[in-house]
């Protein structure tokens, strides 16, 4: 019967949102009240159990179990004088008492009372549940002799109420201590029956709980998912408690993104200072204390005209002038072409030549007339011999406009692969560009590429179409020779 008190045995260590899960293991000792007398606070008075439970996790205040018992109640009158209204008088008892119960824990590390992760948890039990008991009597003949009256199977439901302290060492393990009181809906466990519920046992209870899971830390960076306030913090990123990148600083940059992890700075800097606000960071800033701008790191340039104050000799130099790297004006037009030099992307430009709006040589519309396509026979890169004309014309342009370059862009019909007619395209114009660097061009001044099928100059639904898209096309561009192309 005792052991009934077991069945209400504490959880152990409370678990968590974390670790739902909790196995306990314990011992009791169980102190007798009912017909026959009290036990109870005798410490010369005490049976033993044990037991164990399975407990889950509801919620911060809440938890539910499952509990398995087995023990051994035992209870001696210490006197021979029959007990009124019995005869012969009973003498003593021994019960052995198998339970199940379903514990529900109130517990006070809620989150509001206190931390649900507190060392120090205090809770209350409450336990429904069903007690089997096999009771054997011994009664006194009145001779001092003793005789076995056999024993009595007993099944009956129980409630249970206790008061606990779990002592939470870690996530995972503790110990804890409770004590309480089981009620027994029978009144015959002692097997004397006076017509009340009077069968009742204290039960005093320790042990230990180990809890099962793992917390969700999605982020790896060892804060579990509930409690991280920056979930998604970067794998190998040094972490706070709360989950979030350490800013040593304290300037809001994450010491893994700030580049000056030493200086309290600016987000948009990436955690440097800038004392003069240009948005220059100080550490580039030429000059840190006077705004200035990025293009001349940080320095003012009170006229515009692209040199910083501190190397302007002209200081007041009209907007829109042509400066020198001194700030000073130079000639606007040195080739006389009606382009300024600053827009000018061929500066040297014979003079009387006619020129486009960025300063070079319009090709002779007589010559462009001459250029056009080249064509292929069906999967071939042979240029056919009535196209050297075509070719010859365009290296006239090459000799007569030095500061042009060709651009080959080969093309295939629909037939085939994309992968194979892509290939066939780029063998066509660098067959084209084989023809050119035959006679004596300058191979930095020929681009080619290839388009595929990608790019049909005539729909390939006909013999005449697809002959149109097998073939490669020109185009003249500006030409640098200090920047030599591929």
């Amino acid at each position: 019967m005792g052991l009934a008190l077991v069945a209400a045995a504490p959880e152990g260590h409370a678990q968590s949102a974390d670790r739902k899960t909790g196995i306990s293991l314990y011992g009791s000792t169980l102190q007798y009240h009912g017909d026959l007398g009290s036990e109870w606070f005798k410490s010369d008075k005490i049976e033993g159990g044990g037991g164990i439970t399975l407990s889950r996790y509801l919620t911060p205040g809440l938890d539910i179990g499952l509990s398995a018992n087995y023990g051994d109640m035992k209870f001696s009158t210490k006197t021979l004088k029959p007990i009124e209204d019995l005869a012969p008088a009973i003498r003593r008892f021994d019960a052995n008492v198998t339970t199940i119960g379903v514990p529900i824990k109130f517990k006070l590390n809620n989150g509001w009372a206190l931390k649900e992760d507190a060392i120090f948890a205090p809770y209350l039990s409450l336990a429904p549940g069903l007690m089997i008991a096999s009771s054997d009597k011994f009664i006194n003949t009145g001779t001092g002799g003793e005789t076995f009256q056999g024993n009595k199977d007993h099944y009956a439901a129980y409630l249970h109420g206790a008061a606990g302290i779990a002592l939470n060492f870690s996530p995972s393990f503790g110990i804890f201590v409770q004590t309480g009181q089981i009620y027994g809906l029978t009144n015959t466990i002692d097997n004397v029956d006076k017509g009340d519920l009077n069968d009742r046992y204290l039960q005093h209870s320790a042990g230990i709980t180990y809890n099962f899971g793992k917390p969700k830390d999605e982020d790896m960076d060892g804060v579990p998912d509930r409690k991280d306030k920056c979930p998604a913090t970067p794998a190998g990123v040094a972490v706070d408690e709360a989950g979030c990148p350490l800013d040593g600083d304290g300037d809001g940059v994450p010491d893994y993104q700030d580049k000056c992890p030493t200086e309290k700075g600016l987000a948009n800097l990436e955690g440097c200072p800038d004392r003069d606000n240009d948005g220059v960071r100080d550490s580039e800033d030429e000059c840190p204390d006077q705004a200035g701008t990025a293009a001349l790191r940080g320095c003012p340039d009170a006229d515009g005209d692209g040199v910083a104050d501190k190397n302007d000799t002209c200081p007041d130099t009209p907007a829109g002038t042509q400066v020198d790297a001194t700030g000073c004006p130079v000639n606007l037009d040195q080739d006389g072409d009606g382009i300024p030099d600053n827009v000018d992307k061929c500066p040297g430009t014979p003079t009387g030549a006619t020129v486009d709006s960025t300063g070079c040589r319009v090709i002779d519309p007589a010559l462009m007339q001459k250029v056009r396509p080249v064509q292929f026979e069906t999967n071939s890169t042979v240029i056919r011999r009535q196209s050297y004309g075509t070719l010859d014309n365009m290296i006239k342009i090459l000799e007569q406009y030095p500061e042009y370059s060709l651009r080959i862009a080969g093309h295939a019909d629909s037939r085939g692969t994309n992968e194979y007619n892509q290939g066939l395209s780029e063998r066509r114009a660098a067959s084209a560009k084989r023809y050119f660097t035959g006679k004596t061009v300058d191979p930095n001044r020929i681009t080619t590429v290839g388009f595929g099928e990608d790019q049909p100059a005539a729909p390939n639904t006909s013999a005449a179409g697809m002959a149109k898209n097998r073939r490669v096309e020109f185009t003249f561009e500006f030409y640098i020779p200090s920047q030599p192309q591929p």
